[in-house]
């Protein structure tokens, strides 16, 4: 009863660790150069633990991304091809998490579900038919694709050694365009196996949170093209203080594990990318009444490199998780 009583004190902000599964939508060496998770975004404080009392938590969280695929490389936009990409993309996120009642022992489990919504906005160099090139430029705003994890398994090694694992579902609800440089959807189902491990230093505050996951795109029906899995690890340190605020940094990285298919990927030699950013993260948590607790988080994730994806010095997200 202790253990489970310690267990639900340290995961009280946990659920923030799904915003990570709902934290993705982002801009990858994938067609558009977009792809399901952006960088240093997957990864929250608490990611390996799924608590062991039945909770239930509700997540916002806003992504801000603005970047650009320079020097004249080519970028598959729907039917097109463009060159010198430059995007804003703007994500709301709304998570509805719930565990659920299983006992006590060292398994338990949840799941997840989460409307987001996307504003973005989209300058490149077009390409046409006849070979001729110009600028353009295209915006939108509207609900993106619906994200969901059907199963988070969370297993506790120890009071300090947490894993969760999970299944993540993005399903092609959103309105999607072939001719359009802006979408809000990828037009394909995409399936994200992910493990999270959390790991507690209690004697020095200190606390060290890892996501792994791969990404499996379906082909695009619209434009034949279909997407190379994607592995991604996104690793957070932090120094937790006893007035409940963190600091800490953030590093990720996304490297494609092969070519992308279809005529525009065979035209573009495959289109394979990888990038990498490293930033500062501030987390602050706050128990409440009835067993409540809240959670805020603000982070900061540039890109220190990147490859046939959208390099970005502005990547900034903010997040608020209740658990009641």
């Amino acid at each position: 009863m202790l253990r489970h009583r310690r267990l639900r004190q340290c995961a009280a902000p946990w659920v923030a660790a799904f915003t990570a599964l709902a934290a993705p939508l982002a801009v990858h060496a994938t067609e558009g150069a977009l792809g399901r998770q952006v960088t240093g975004t997957s990864v929250q404080p608490n990611a390996g633990i799924v608590s062991p009392e039945p909770i239930w938590a509700v997540n916002f969280a806003e992504i801000y991304l603005d970047g650009k695929v320079g020097g004249g490389r080519d970028v598959p936009l729907g039917k097109r091809v463009t060159a010198d990409v430059e995007g804003k993309v703007a994500f709301t996120l709304a998570t509805l998490l719930k565990t659920w009642d299983t006992g006590p022992g060292r398994w338990n489990f949840a799941s997840s579900i989460t409307l987001p919504y996307v504003w973005t906005k989209v300058n490149a160099k077009v390409t046409g038919p006849l070979g001729r090139s110009g600028g353009e430029s295209d915006t939108t705003s509207n609900l993106f694709d619906l994200y969901f994890s059907p199963i988070v398994a969370g297993y506790h090694f120890s009071e300090t050694s947490h894993m969760a694992l999970s299944l993540n579902v993005w399903a092609p609800t959103g309105k999607y365009d072939a001719n359009a440089l802006a979408n809000p959807s990828l037009n394909n189902w995409t399936f994200i196996p992910q493990v999270a491990y959390t790991r507690i230093f209690p004697e020095s505050g200190f606390q060290l949170d890892t996501v792994a996951s791969v990404q499996f795109y379906t082909r695009n029906s619209d434009t034949d093209y279909r997407n190379a899995p994607i592995f991604g690890v996104d690793v957070m340190g932090r120094k937790m203080f006893s007035n409940g605020l963190a600091v800490g940094l953030v590093l990720g990285t996304q490297q494609q594990l092969g070519s992308d298919s279809g005529p525009t990927a065979d035209r573009l030699n495959g289109f394979r990318g990888r990038d990498w950013a490293l930033g500062p993260v501030l987390t602050y948590d706050r128990k409440l009444a009835d067993k409540r607790s809240l959670s805020l988080g603000l982070r900061w994730v540039p890109t220190i490199s990147s490859t046939n994806r959208l390099d970005s010095s502005s990547t900034f997200m903010a997040s608020a998780t209740l658990v009641f």
